[in-house]
């Protein structure tokens, strides 16, 4: 048992050796570094990882350093946010190897020399931020969103960098007002029914705000005549039929037996007869109770049909289209009685309490099925988000 847990050991040691070494093969420097650095904490003296550690870290460096020479010496502002990644890289690993330095390799100690590259990063900030700045005012003046959107990632580059730019809160305000693109949702009515405002106010109360995403903002009311949108949402209701008020009365007899006192049992000549004590025999006595139950069956329907359209501005297209529709019921039973209430049962009591209502209007009826018809519109409005950019 101990020689298996020995033999599961080494093979883990081996195992993860192994990885770093792939990952040395496939180029992965920074991983085969983050691998052995990794393994050399627990295990100090692994020779095998110290040398692939050596060389990953070598060979890391020397492409980064050699790529900053050439893009210095390329002389091209674009190349300043790079400089600044690759400095950055540099100091990030020469802080990771440091934790497991020094490392004995034979008879030869790896301590590396420690590199300041504190100054360098500085400076490609510096040059990255001013390129930044100059670049995302020339975007800006492409006057397109996708233009505005760049530039407003680059001016947050420029944020980040530390660069004292005193504009640079108002050039983000501006890129992102410009390169937002605002979608305002409208009902249109192409029914023969009349529907009051406050119908379209209850219809697109969808919280629109769930639909916001980073570049794309909902509306479901023009809040400002100068905001220019860049697409229209149309609700539009085709088709209202609502049925007439529709009633059916039935009628049904109900029967119920019930004691009313007791008789005595006469035999064949009329006399009340004995039980073997000597006493009279009484038997219950029943009548019957009727009641006339007349069910009255108020029902009205209205089936709403329509579509989302979602409209593309500037130039206008249309770039979608889906039905909608919703249906909604009025029903209402009640009854009334015709005789002896005793007959019935609970059940029945409790129905003939109710009473006939008044029948909705056309437009209440509509408004029944709001929430059917939101449900759906939002749903259409969430599946198609992608063809609003």
């Amino acid at each position: 048992m101990k020689n298996l847990a020995y033999i599961l050991l080494l093979s883990l040691v081996f195992m993860g050796c192994g990885s770093s070494k792939k990952q040395l093969q496939k180029g992965n420097y920074d991983l085969a570094i983050d691998k052995s650095v990794k393994n050399l904490m627990k295990k100090p003296t692994d020779q095998e990882e110290i040398e692939i550690l050596d060389r990953a870290y070598r060979i890391a460096n020397e492409q980064d350093l050699e790529k900053i020479r050439y893009l210095k010496l390329e002389n091209n502002p674009n190349n300043w946010d790079e400089i600044l990644n690759r400095y950055i890289a540099l100091k990030n690993r020469q802080s990771k190897v440091r934790t497991v330095l020094p490392l004995q390799m034979g008879n030869r100690t790896i301590d590396y020399e420690y590199i300041d590259y504190d100054a360098d990063i500085v400076k490609a900030k510096q040059g990255a931020a001013s390129y930044f700045y100059e670049h995302a005012q020339q975007l800006m003046n492409n006057g397109d969103k996708e233009s505005y959107r760049t530039a407003y990632y680059e001016l947050m580059k420029v944020k980040e960098y530390g660069g004292s730019y005193e504009n640079v809160d108002q050039l983000l305000m501006q890129a992102k007002n410009m390169g937002m693109s605002r979608v305002l949702i409208m009902m249109q009515n192409h029914s023969l029914l009349k529907l009051p405002p406050e119908y379209e106010h209850e219809l697109l109360a969808i919280s629109p705000a769930d639909l916001n995403s980073e570049w794309v903002e909902y509306h479901t009311r023009d809040l400002d005549e100068n905001i220019e949108y860049d697409y229209h949402i149309y609700v539009n209701l085709n088709s209202i039929e609502v049925s007439p008020d529709h009633v059916v009365e039935s009628d049904r007899m109900v029967e119920r037996k019930v004691e009313d006192g007791w008789e005595y049992v006469l035999d064949a000549r009329g006399n009340v007869m004995k039980d073997t004590a000597g006493n009279d025999i009484k038997v219950p006595k029943y009548k019957t109770l009727t009641c006339t139950v007349i069910e009255t069956l108020q029902k009205k329907s209205v089936v709403v049909q329509g579509d989302v359209e979602i409209v593309q501005l500037n130039p206008t297209r249309v770039l979608r289209k889906d039905p909608i529709g919703a249906e909604s019921t009025f029903e209402h039973h009640s009854a009334r009685s015709v005789g002896d209430v005793n007959a019935l049962d609970k059940e029945d009591q409790e129905l003939i309490k109710l009473e006939p209502l008044p029948f909705p209007n056309d437009v209440e009826m509509v408004f029944r099925g709001t929430e059917t018809l939101k449900m759906a519109i939002r749903d259409i409005m969430y599946r198609n988000r992608r063809y609003i950019i």
